[in-house]
């Protein structure tokens, strides 16, 4: 995940007065200290993967523990809900599993399992080896409790990042905050002329594992190129998130950045929201950051019991798992019904789709599990699917976010006699919740009492706790992303390929007279025939952005095309 921050504050060293927030580099991760303060047996989650079709989405072709009919009588459903109801007291937080129809009996037969998962819990956050691929401890967990980090030298790196974040924040007010997390020139280019004079004042965070993933880099640079033209010193207005001695950190400092923050090895991208990642510029925004941890932690804490029922990350894990059948046969449509939570699914989609979505087991079985999640606000765009929720393919269950609180304390009025704009948002959610269970949909509810920095840190722990759970039942790793590597990997060879071409185009335009090249003479001459398809999409690409010439021919016919440069770069800086 890349992204650019840029803050409007005022920072008393670099008298920034107003800050736009451009959090740069978003590769989350986390590790060094900041410069400035130094019934029946069910079976296996591996034999249903290999029993069950992946893209199974049909009633007939579910496990036997599965063909039970869900409650439907008013009466039994209300001790059905009292009975499963979870509340954090002191969080105030509910969770309702009730319209998720598992029996008593496939509670009984997978409570060995879950047993098997707290273990498993306990030892990644003493500190075992929980991401076996790549050889990591996995340590998100002691962020918000640092007595849990396994030595004293990780509880003291933690404190100083979050005491210098508090200094940090404390120098500058912000009243903006911008992000650039594509490498879209377009999207870049809007948000660096929305600054316009801004720019002279705009604090910029690059945030990046190494500083060399593409999207970032690309980012910074873009950044770094609009300071130049407006005759602005970057570095002076530059906070680095990074590893120590990464490409990043060295950059920084050697340019003499504003300030670094430490990202640590032991802490992924999708679970570094309560690490320098997410907290700096959720402090630059005036959010009380120990708010957040604390609700992490009191999370955390309730998350640790062996009971499954007083577990709410369990009891999530442990739905998931019936409503998909182990296998993700099911969709997760998230609905928060709140404006403030909108990009909460999203959130939820990259930690749980990124961590689950494996193509083989710990055991190196090929299981491509996974659950896959969308979603956005209600009630406003349930408008766009609860049509198709409630009376089209049954392929996924759905997770209501319900916040209790509509407006603070003394605020609140009534459209009508006796109902307010908030009832009217309640009436929906409940509404929309029993009218997709009158029609066998399955839902789960949060329930959170107001949206604070607490409430939020502790919705945060809650997923991340029910995703690593998840994964210890259906036996993978959820803390390594080959297939975004994967990706990666395949970006920077279309890249290479590219080089290629614009090479073997410049020598043919640098000729006497010119020479057009058909795509099979360009693909020849790079020596890649077999990536003729791909060579047409590049000149395809670069013509469209006027650094190729489409001589002959038309794109809509390939074979037609003869393509060349609009100039001869005697240097072939491509080669």
């Amino acid at each position: 995940m890349a992204s650019i921050c840029g803050i409007h504050s005022h920072y008393s060293a670099v008298k920034i007065r107003r800050l736009p927030l451009a959090n740069l580099f978003s590769r989350r991760d986390p590790s060094f200290l900041p410069i400035a303060s130094a019934g029946r047996p069910i079976q296996s989650a591996q034999a249903v993967a290999r029993d069950i079709p992946a893209a199974l989405s049909s009633v007939s072709n579910c496990p036997e523990w599965k063909t039970a009919t869900i409650e439907k009588d008013p009466v039994s459903l209300w001790h059905r809900y009292v009975d499963w109801l979870y509340e954090h007291k002191e969080l105030g937080i509910y969770l309702d599993v009730s319209r998720i129809g598992f029996t008593n009996e496939f509670f009984e037969t997978m409570e060995p399992r879950m047993q098997r998962a707290f273990m498993a819990m306990q030892d990644l956050e003493k500190g075992a080896i929980a991401n076996p691929d790549e050889g990591r401890m996995v340590g998100h967990y002691w962020l918000r409790n640092v007595a849990l980090a396994p030595n004293s030298s990780l509880r003291s790196q933690i404190e100083q990042t979050l005491n210098a974040i508090c200094e940090f924040a404390d120098k500058i007010i912000s009243t903006k905050i911008r992000f650039i997390d594509n490498t879209d020139p377009a999207g870049i280019d809007r948000q660096i002329a929305q600054l316009g004079p801004e720019l002279a004042s705009t604090l910029v965070i690059v945030t990046s594992k190494s500083g060399g993933t593409p999207e970032t880099r690309n980012g910074l640079l873009e950044v770094q190129k609009a300071f130049r033209d407006a005759g602005l010193e970057f570095p002076k207005q530059a906070v680095a998130i990074t590893q120590e001695n990464s490409l990043l950190d060295n950059t920084a400092r050697i340019e003499g950045w504003l300030a670094r923050f430490p990202m640590f090895d032991w802490v992924g991208g999708r679970t570094s929201e309560m690490s320098a990642v997410g907290l700096l510029p959720a402090a630059l925004q005036g959010i009380n950051i120990r708010e957040m941890l604390v609700g992490a932690s009191l999370m955390d804490a309730a998350n640790r019991t062996t009971v499954v029922k007083n577990n709410p990350a369990a009891l999530l894990a442990f739905c998931w798992y019936w409503a998909t059948n182990g296998v993700g046969s099911k969709d997760m449509v998230v609905l928060p019904y709140k404006d403030s939570l909108l990009l909460f699914s999203r959130y939820l989609q990259q930690l749980v789709m990124e961590s689950l979505g494996k193509e083989f087991d710990l055991d190196g079985n090929q299981v491509n599990q996974g659950i896959t999640v969308y979603g956005n606000k209600g009630s406003t765009d349930q408008h766009a699917y609860i049509q198709q929720l409630r009376e089209g393919v049954h392929n996924f269950f759905v997770t209501f976010i319900e916040v209790l609180r509509d407006r603070p304390p003394g605020h609140d009025w009534e459209l009508e006699p006796g109902v307010t704009c908030g009832d009217y948002l309640f009436g929906m959610l409940q509404g929309t919740r029993s009218a997709l269970y009158a029609n066998n949909r399955e839902s789960i509810t949060v329930t959170v009492q107001e949206v604070s920095p607490r409430s939020i840190g502790a919705l945060i722990s809650l997923y991340e706790r029910a995703v690593g759970i998840y994964a210890y039942l259906v036996n993978i790793n959820a803390y390594h992303q080959p297939g975004v590597e994967a990706g990666k990997k395949a970006a920077g060879e279309v890249l290479a390929l590219q080089k290629k071409a614009l090479s073997v185009l410049n020598e043919a335009s640098c000729k006497d007279p010119v020479e057009p090249l058909t795509l099979d003479e360009i693909a020849n001459r790079c020596h890649e025939p077999e990536q003729i398809e791909m060579i047409y999409k590049i000149i395809v690409h670069m013509a469209a952005n006027d650094r190729a010439i489409i001589a002959e021919g038309n794109c809509g016919s390939p074979g037609s095309i003869k393509v060349l440069l609009g100039e001869c770069n005697v240097d072939d800086s491509y080669a």
